[in-house]
């Protein structure tokens, strides 16, 4: 496996498959569908190399209450799609579909409300992350700019952990730091990544034990769509206070490369 699959892949089952729970979640026609619902979801990739001969990150749903295990798989899962191969895997979420990527699916016949339930969850992400255009209503560009906040921390955080040289290299080197994302108004939608001495752990919402050494800021969901959907320049929105950088520039210079990172590997 190359190094980019290696990345790419990871990015999709610890960062882009999470937001499952989040759209489920905040989405509440989606919700609704899982009011009552019991069941075990899993998304795996077959891999000789792996100790269970698969990688996967499944959810555990209760009454409306998500779990999400990243990177482990269940052996019990009630519903899974299940790729022939990481390359598959990595190429279906990069929206390369083709009968050669297409999945297996287990437990369908069994379970078919909650397949087709979870199917929607995952093409309302693939909707969402695959956006060209910023949405029309207010509900859905919160949900997007938060998606692209937890997508980015936990990217980054997941580079880090596989090694990944740059990213890896500026974690071994970083004090005690938090870096965060925010738009004014709305909390709702933070994110940050916390590093330390080559580590890293990334986490929604505020950080409120003490007050980020630097932050990402936004005046609007607009501008920070306009950034996350590369239909704004960053220097552009810097001078026209679209974009607020907390702290030092070259520490938002470093943040928007990490960014642009985990965007290739995750488009």
């Amino acid at each position: 496996m190359d190094q980019d699959t290696l990345y790419a892949y990871k990015i999709f089952l610890n960062a882009a498959l999470p937001l499952v729970k989040v759209i489920a979640g905040d989405v509440p026609a989606l919700a609704k569908k899982f009011e009552q619902a019991h069941c075990i979801f899993q998304v795996s990739a077959l891999n000789p190399d792996a100790p269970a001969g698969k990688v996967a990150t499944h959810f555990t749903v209760n009454n409306g209450e998500w779990k999400v295990c990243t990177d482990c798989v269940c052996t019990n899962a009630m519903v899974e799609l299940q790729f022939k191969s990481i390359d598959a895997f990595v190429a279906f979420f990069k929206g390369k579909m083709s009968p050669a990527t297409l999945p297996k699916m287990i437990g369908a016949v069994e379970h078919l409300g909650m397949f087709l339930a979870f199917m929607q969850v995952l093409l309302k992400m693939s909707a969402l992350l695959g956006a060209a255009k910023p949405p029309e209503d207010e509900a859905t560009k919160a949900l997007l700019v938060k998606c692209f906040f937890y997508l980015l921390s936990s990217g980054i955080s997941c580079l880090n952990k596989t090694g990944h040289e740059a990213i890896h290299g500026w974690a071994l080197q970083s004090p005690d730091r938090v870096y965060s994302w925010a738009v004014n108004g709305h909390p709702e939608v933070a994110a940050y990544i916390r590093v330390k001495a080559g580590k890293s752990r990334a986490g929604r919402g505020e950080y409120r034990r003490a007050m980020p050494f630097f932050t990402l800021r936004f005046d609007s969901l607009d501008s920070a769509l306009g950034i996350l959907l590369d239909t704004d320049d960053m220097m552009d929105a810097t001078k026209a206070g679209r974009l607020i950088m907390d702290g030092a520039p070259e520490f938002g210079a470093q943040l928007g490369d990490f960014m642009l990172r985990v965007a290739a590997y995750a488009k």
